[in-house]
């Protein structure tokens, strides 16, 4: 149970972004011309053994002495990859993917290396959501693990791991399981990552669905079903923007299962046996944030069939009342009509009081016929 507790404590990570990439000395005190390389260690027993290393030297030393090297990498060019694809063996197709970025999550394996790409998701801050509001920004964390070697390759402003190898190098027990220890404490931290962002993005849809259902509940009443009309296009906006990031997002989450699946229930030889059962939480995790994507995806289109819905009362409304105004106008408009023909012989034509009468029996029909339309609510 405390290897438990240390386990969690261990990946859990703390929200912060990294700023750019920090350059590290070699052994000669010069720095690396490397300049993608963000840290090359060298871990035996669980414990950091080597600093300011290249990642040929962390190679062979793990080699000679055993223990295992993690190389972190953030947004290589070929040229500054290819050194180290060579000297860890690295397949072309995973290292193209790798340094060109924009792929979906998976898992593969290719001879003795594992290769997983995981999609990273940070919630953008907004003061008020808009139809243009960026609600999630997308990174990528590509991870090479074979059996004595960790590579890491991050693409995005986001998603730092320079906490997390603080954190893991805290934690000699955990590290002394190998690189499936670092593999696991990356992909528990994006999956976290997903939870901190689906209840943000909870919240803004909670928003957009209390503005729309508040602005059209008492419209009858209080003129809101007409602010509803008109503000239709705006919210209808808001929503759409919001199912286009929750799209963004189903695309980082749904992936992912599958692999987390085969990395809690298949045996590997990469893969330690006690860090393997901790994958199986890593995988529960990402169901629950997968079933709450999708169902936000079903909210939303429930929430703009309502707001259609809305919409379409709030401008029912408006015609009905134009179309009684014009059935009330078409009242002494017919009189005027009749009495402005050109007979001889009218009834009235000639009676002192005729026009007065006319009047009078004119505002009295309109008055009978706006009170019919105002009993039964079309005014």
């Amino acid at each position: 149970m405390s290897m438990i507790r240390d386990l969690r404590a261990a990946v859990r990570p703390a929200r912060r972004r990294e700023d750019s990439p920090y350059k590290y000395e070699n052994d000669h005190g010069k720095a690396h011309t490397n300049s993608a390389i963000v840290d090359c260690g060298v871990y035996r027993d669980g414990r950091r053994v080597s600093d300011h290393v290249t990642p040929s030297q962390a190679i062979a030393g793990v080699r000679s002495d055993g223990g295992f090297t993690w190389i972190g990498l953030h947004e290589p060019t070929e040229a500054e990859f290819a050194e180290i694809a060579r000297e860890f063996g690295l397949h072309p197709l995973a290292v193209e993917d790798a340094v060109h970025a924009h792929q979906r999550p998976k898992l593969e394996r290719y001879d003795d290396t594992l290769f997983t790409v995981f999609k990273t998701v940070h919630y953008v801050e907004h003061a008020e959501l808009t139809a243009t509001s960026e609600v999630v920004e997308t990174g990528e964390v590509m991870c090479f693990t074979g059996r004595d070697f960790i590579v890491t390759v991050r693409h995005g402003g986001q998603g730092s791991l320079r906490a997390l190898r603080h954190r893991l190098q805290d934690d000699p027990e955990l590290l002394g399981k190998g690189p499936s220890a670092v593999l696991h404490a990356i992909a528990d931290q994006v999956v976290d990552g997903y939870i901190a962002v689906a209840g943000a993005m909870q919240d803004d849809i909670d928003e957009v669905e209390i503005d729309v259902f508040s602005s059209g509940s008492d419209g009858k009443h209080t003129g809101a079903g007409r602010s509803a009309a008109k503000g239709g296009g705006d919210a209808a906006g808001r929503i759409y923007q919001l199912k286009r990031e929750v799209l963004e997002f189903k695309r980082a989450v749904s992936p992912l299962l599958r692999p987390m699946q085969v990395l809690s229930e298949r045996p590997m030889r990469l893969v330690d046996c006690d860090i393997q059962k901790y994958f199986r939480d890593v995988a529960d995790h990402l169901a629950r944030v997968n079933e709450q994507v999708l169902s936000f995806d079903d909210l939303l289109n429930s929430i703009l069939q309502a707001n259609l819905a809305q919409a379409t009362v709030a401008q029912n409304e408006d015609m009905r009342k134009i179309t009684s105004w014009a059935a009330i106008f078409a009242v002494p408009t017919m009189i005027a009509g009749i009495y402005g023909m050109n007979f001889e012989y009218m009834p009235e034509l000639k009676w002192k009081y005729g026009y007065p009468l006319v009047l009078v029996v004119t505002v009295g029909i309109c008055f009978g016929i706006h009170r019919g339309f105002k009993r039964n609510g079309w005014l």
